[in-house]
């Protein structure tokens, strides 16, 4: 009795003093494309914008710099440094595009100026964030689906997880509700909320069982086709709330001169632009 009494009392004393598992809420920005056409000062004031959120961090999907040039790459990559000096205190996290990385070279570069991984992970706070290269594939090469696996095994336990590549090598699939891939096999398997990407420059969401798909809209690189907001072209970021297991992820029109300020969510937007066209 006196032992199981000390017992009790110990583990009372462990759980008064063990750290606490409740995260605070943070919050994040994440940016389209700069790139594919830039469109002079938009990425900028879309920096500018997201910097005011006072975010824990900034998120890109890629395309930062112009590109597919061999011989200009170092200069665009300085360049670009230069332009995120006013934002050094935001750590800056990045998918690679294709107009990052095309080649040996350019991929030299990105690893130099981003001091990232053309694959990588990172925590923070319940948060786990797994950032592929389909930089120079239409398609998941195979090496990424296996880092995709083995980095959602080693963070299971985080309860809220992200998978951001530059191009939406899932849209197909999630326009067409097709759940047999093996991005969302994996998603599934491992409670993934959301699966993000840019490259199209278009503002698009699919839900599939419970995954959410995000196409984000550009954040300075051409608009096309219609040119119309209500299809899901306009210049933006986005900002994610993340508190306990739950996920806000709101898309921020740009302010004037290069929007009109409007705000929504991922769940008012569609396959195919704004949802009811409102």
């Amino acid at each position: 009795m006196i032992r199981l009494t000390l017992r009790l009392a110990i583990s009372l004393l462990f759980l008064l003093i063990a750290p606490s598992q409740a995260f605070e809420p943070f919050r994040f920005a994440v940016l389209g494309d700069r790139t594919g056409e830039a469109q002079h000062g938009v990425f900028q004031e879309a920096l500018r914008e997201a910097a005011a959120e006072e975010p824990a961090f900034l998120l890109s999907i890629g395309d930062l710099i112009e590109g597919l040039n061999d011989d200009s790459v170092e200069s665009e990559w300085a360049a670009f440094d230069r332009m995120l000096a006013p934002f050094r205190r935001y750590a800056l996290y990045m998918a690679p595009g294709n107009h990052d990385i095309w080649s040996e070279k350019s991929e030299t570069f990105f690893r130099k100026y981003t001091g990232r991984a053309t694959h990588y992970g990172f925590d923070y706070g319940p948060a786990h964030v797994t950032v592929l290269d389909n930089s120079r594939s239409d398609e998941f090469p195979a090496d990424e689906l296996t880092f995709l696996e083995k980095d959602l095994q080693a963070h299971a336990a985080q309860p809220v997880k992200f998978i951001v590549s530059h191009r939406p090598s899932w849209l197909i699939h999630a326009v067409l509700r097709n759940p047999d891939f093996a991005v969302h096999r994996l998603a599934k398997k491992y409670g993934v909320q959301v699966v993000l990407a840019g490259h199209v420059h278009q503002m698009l969401h699919i839900d599939l069982d419970g995954v959410s798909y995000v196409s984000m809209a550009s954040s300075g690189g051409h608009l096309r086709l219609s040119k119309k907001y209500e299809d899901g072209w306009f210049f933006a970021y986005g900002l994610v709330v993340v508190s306990g297991k739950a996920v806000n992820f709101q898309i921020k029109e740009l302010k004037p001169p290069y929007g009109k300020g409007r705000v929504t969510t991922i769940k008012d937007w569609g396959a195919a632009g704004l949802v009811g066209g409102r």
